[in-house]
């Protein structure tokens, strides 16, 4: 397969399919296009929320330096997987309502042509986070089934702390990858964004981590599981 990761900001991709990832490296091509920088939205540095929505000049350069860590976070976090392809558009971070939806959709749509991908991850179109939402509203458009598409398969993944808070909850996942195998290896991977995990109970903390994936092992027949919810898959024949 080649793969494409439509994925919203750097973390994303290791929370919402981290371990799938590394089973998949074995085989497969992956590329991951990440959308948005993650930061700026906080509109402060440090890697705290600021409940103002002004940002000084001295605020912004600082923040602009911690994307950069940040990016560099992701191709370690990655590396762990086995996927050394990726890039970065740094969109402001909950501000892709601000700029043109098919903006989104054109870089997409180029990613797509360069990769040849035929199957493509995204989030999931009920999601608290915008930039989440546009992500998969802009795979979505930039995937439609035009006679030359290669595209065979299109999969949406959940982001807890996020998919999980919005209400109502509608993530009705219908394919489970077994990670037990790699589930070490995403909580590793999650790790390597040390500004970005959390502590216990947040869902975005190692131990949270794990104890979704068994949920959804326990779900599946499996120690420990990965949800997808399948969104589109072409077949031409059996």
């Amino acid at each position: 397969m080649n793969i494409l990761v439509v994925s919203a900001h750097p973390d994303d991709e290791i929370i919402g399919m981290g371990g799938t990832l590394k089973k998949l490296s074995k085989k497969h091509k992956i590329k991951i296009l990440f959308l948005a920088e993650g930061i700026t939205s906080r509109r402060n540095s440090g890697h705290v929320n600021s409940s103002k929505y002004d940002v000084s000049d001295t605020e912004l350069a600082k923040m602009t330096n911690e994307i950069d860590i940040r990016n560099e976070h992701a191709k370690n976090a990655l590396h762990t997987l086995g996927v050394t392809q990726m890039k970065f558009l740094n969109f402001k971070n909950l501000e892709t309502d601000q700029m043109p939806l098919l903006k989104i959709v054109k870089n997409i749509e180029r990613e797509i042509e360069i990769t040849k991908c035929d199957t493509i991850f995204t989030h999931h179109y009920n999601d608290l986070n915008l930039d989440h939402r546009n992500a998969y509203e802009a795979t979505i458009i930039a995937a439609r089934p035009l006679p030359e598409s290669k595209i065979q398969k299109i999969f949406s993944f959940e982001i807890p702390a996020s998919t999980s808070w919005r209400h109502p909850y509608n993530f009705k996942p219908n394919v489970f990858v077994d990670i037990t195998k790699e589930l070490s290896f995403k909580i590793k991977a999650l790790k390597e964004y040390k500004n970005e995990i959390r502590k216990f109970p947040n869902p975005r903390s190692s131990e949270a981590t794990t104890a979704i994936a068994k949920h959804w092992g326990s779900l599946s027949g499996f120690k420990a599981a990965e949800p997808f919810e399948l969104v589109y898959d072409r077949i031409s024949k059996f």
